[in-house]
């Protein structure tokens, strides 16, 4: 029987003597969920949980792209599309993607995400070339403005090969480096960071009546398997981020779930990037239609996230992510004079 052992995230000062650090960082826990495929969920103590587990759970992560991992930061969205769920065209042209960038920087975000596709449900396969179009420019400009890292989000390896030559840094590949597999050897051979997405499906049918065993235990053993793939070609953990893949391939229920057991996936072993800003979902539990409009329910999402642990936020709204955050950071660390 294969177990899998999910921290209950504790966040309360001071910390207990007998805890754990969770992935290095501020917060802890002193039990675990043991999950199963043949039974019911068991809470355990630490002394139940496996060696190797814990030293994955506990383990300190290393900066990425000169990013502290023991605390959270945010990731801004770029897209240069015509045709993206919540902002599509708004900055497809390169004065108005640049303009966008520097108020992202200057409002928190430690990392600028470009991409050149729309994956949202029901999306078509950009061509290559056109996707190059889009975002070479782009980066091109960054590169010498941003003042913080790109990323470029892509399942392509021409595009990559085209992003890094204009300055990206970093790979985010929401097939899970499953599409092309070229991608994950050139960044292999390059030694580039990249971040390793879960989704069922491709985006054009993926939300067609999605559907799992067991859903939290489905993406873990997927991403195990595409991190040891990535291993394998001589990427190190250090390097590879994991995105559970809200939205993609999930339903409302599969993602609640998925949000609700994060903590799962630091028994990877590698930083987690959490990307839920503006989803689908945040929509139909508010009964807020427009996506551009669902930024209060982002920022309450992702609070949630960094709550389990989660290093990377990728989000639209910067700023108010940002303020949140920091609020949220100050009452996790008692901050203040205390009168």
């Amino acid at each position: 029987m294969s177990a899998y052992y999910r921290p209950l995230v504790q966040q309360a000062r001071p910390r207990p003597t007998d805890a754990a650090p969770l992935a290095g960082g501020t917060l802890w826990f002193t039990h675990a969920v043991r999950h199963s495929r043949d039974a019911a969920p068991q809470v355990v103590p630490l002394s139940e949980i496996p060696q190797d587990w814990m030293t994955r759970l506990t383990a300190a992560r290393a900066p990425l792209l000169g990013i502290p991992m023991d605390a959270p930061c945010l990731m801004g969205i770029l897209n240069v599309t015509p045709d993206s769920f919540s902002d599509g065209g708004r900055h497809k042209n390169t004065t108005a993607a640049l303009l966008h960038a520097r108020e992202m920087v200057q409002a928190g975000a430690a990392i600028i995400d470009v991409g050149g596709e729309s994956t949202r449900p029901g999306s078509q396969t950009v061509p290559a070339e056109a996707e190059i179009a889009r975002v070479e420019p782009v980066i091109t400009a960054l590169r010498h403005e941003a003042g913080v890292p790109i990323s470029i989000d892509t399942r392509k390896c021409s595009v990559a090969q085209a992003a890094v030559d204009a300055g990206a840094r970093l790979v985010n590949d929401v097939s899970g480096f499953t599409h092309d597999p070229a991608l994950a050897r050139y960044c292999a051979r390059h030694g580039l960071p990249v971040c390793v997405m879960h989704a069922q499906g491709d985006p054009e049918t993926m939300h067609l009546n999605p559907s799992y065993a067991d859903v939290l235990l489905d993406i873990y053993d997927f991403l195990e398997r595409q991190v040891a793939h990535l291993e394998g070609l001589g990427i190190p953990r250090a390097r590879i981020l994991v995105d559970p893949g809200i939205g993609f391939g999930k339903t409302e229920a599969h993602n609640l779930t998925v949000l609700n057991g994060l903590s799962l996936f630091h028994g990877l072993g590698c930083a987690m990037l959490v990307g839920a800003s503006r989803k689908g979902f945040i929509g139909r539990i508010t009964g807020v239609k427009t996506a551009a409009e669902r930024v209060h329910g982002s920022v309450a999402v992702a609070l949630a996230a960094v709550a389990q642990g989660a290093q990377i936020l990728r989000v639209h709204d910067v700023a108010e992510t940002a303020q949140a955050l920091k609020l949220w950071q100050a009452i996790v660390e008692g901050q203040g004079n205390g009168t």
